[in-house]
């Protein structure tokens, strides 16, 4: 018996094929086996406002004045970053900022160091 893909939204391994198509039983998400392959390719890399890849631990600086929701407190142009991780969602990176703490940067605001 062939083994079936879990389905890339909510991870189940409970997936049967209809027709073309894979579905999730519990999310109800209907995917084709080419759509999986081009959605994990995407996911992977994460870019800086130029272009460029970016990795765990590598070091960013930021472009533009960020300022903090619920706070007066601005991340300035030219902020460097150490030590980042890259995560999933809107925000991807994950970072703690001297004299400002533990944050979440997007991407296309940041360019590697």
């Amino acid at each position: 018996m062939s083994q079936l893909p879990p389905c890339p939204q909510c991870g189940s391994e409970y997936t049967y094929v209809d027709s073309q198509l894979f579905v999730c039983p519990e999310c109800a998400h209907e995917w084709s086996d080419t759509d999986a392959g081009a959605e994990d390719s995407q996911d992977s890399v994460v870019t800086d406002a130029h272009g460029t890849p970016l990795a765990d631990g590598d070091s960013i600086t930021v472009i533009k004045d960020l300022k903090i929701k619920g706070s007066s407190l601005v991340v300035k142009v030219g902020t460097r970053v150490k030590n980042i991780r890259l995560v999933d969602g809107d925000h991807d990176i994950d970072c703690k900022i001297d004299g400002i703490g533990p944050m979440k940067l997007k991407s296309e605001f940041v360019k590697k160091a």
